[in-house]
């Protein structure tokens, strides 16, 4: 019999939201993409998120919660799941990371990590 494989392969796209921003008050918005394929051997079920934010100041915030955009995905070998959502920050750049926890049908449980994100607005003229 095959090993077992608990594996998540994760995507993601960030991007600028200009409209929802307010430069005058350092309220810089972004949006981001999420893609999610289970590349392993065993279906699981996406349970909670953790993301690190962090600022141009180095200001860090942590968000802990449990599954992505109020689901909790399970996903089968080969298949994806996909999402987006937002933050904001208080200024033009910063970076957001995280993980995310499973747990595998079999009741195991395993981690697959979100790839650093570089938060960037465009220069504003004035």
């Amino acid at each position: 019999m095959a090993d077992k494989t608990y594996l998540m392969e994760v995507m993601a796209e960030p991007h600028y939201i200009d409209e929802q921003s307010n430069v005058a008050n350092d309220i810089y918005v972004f949006g981001y993409r999420i893609r999610i394929v289970n590349t392993g051997s065993e279906p699981a079920q996406l349970v909670s998120r953790h993301w690190i934010i962090t600022d141009a100041n180095q200001q860090v915030q942590e968000v802990r919660g449990m599954g992505v955009v109020g689901e909790q995905p399970h996903l089968d070998p080969g298949q994806a799941f996909e999402y987006s959502s937002a933050t904001h920050l208080k200024t033009p750049y910063g970076s957001m990371k995280g993980s995310y926890q499973l747990v595998a049908d079999d009741g195991q449980r395993f981690e697959a990590e979100i790839p650093e994100m570089t938060l960037v607005a465009p220069r504003v003229l004035h």
